[in-house]
């Protein structure tokens, strides 16, 4: 008797991998077309004055209710900021401001890592998530009570 030989089929030819080159110029598109976009809208903000009206929207919480929102002043305070006013910017927005900043350290901090080859890393956990979410609120609450006038937009 002969013996069956059974023999296994070949494999299948493994793909030949033809990554995309990843250059410095190729890892920083995303946050080059971040800025690009962020630089047109603060254009137009700078150039035109959200304190005349006619060329935004009003907040609907405001319009609705008479109360401000966290961002209600926040298109007056980036105009002031980007004209180099920055007492008017905080009347207007002090947490707008402050999330501005927020924003372009971390934009800065993107384009460094990138550079490196490092990836980006932005991981809050939930207490980070709960302190900003009671910042906002408190924030909200406080500039739509008497004491918080100066908080006004």
């Amino acid at each position: 008797m002969t013996a069956d030989r059974r023999t296994a089929p070949p494999p299948p030819p493994t793909p030949v991998s033809r990554a995309a080159p990843t250059g410095p110029a190729r890892r920083l598109a995303v946050p080059g077309g971040l800025f690009a976009l962020a630089a047109g809208a603060l254009a137009y903000v700078g150039v035109v004055d959200p304190g005349e009206g006619g060329h935004y929207p009003v907040c609907p919480l405001y319009r609705l209710t008479g109360l401000y929102c966290p961002g209600c002043g926040g298109l007056r305070a980036t105009h002031a900021l980007l004209h180099g006013d920055v007492l008017t910017a905080l009347r207007d927005n002090a947490l707008g401001v402050a999330a501005s900043l927020a924003c372009a350290v971390l934009w800065t901090v993107w384009v460094i890592r990138t550079v490196g080859n490092r990836p980006p890393r932005l991981d809050p956990g939930p207490a980070h998530l709960w302190a900003a979410g009671v910042l906002l609120l408190a924030f909200t609450i406080v500039r739509n009570l008497p004491f918080g006038a100066w908080l006004h937009p």
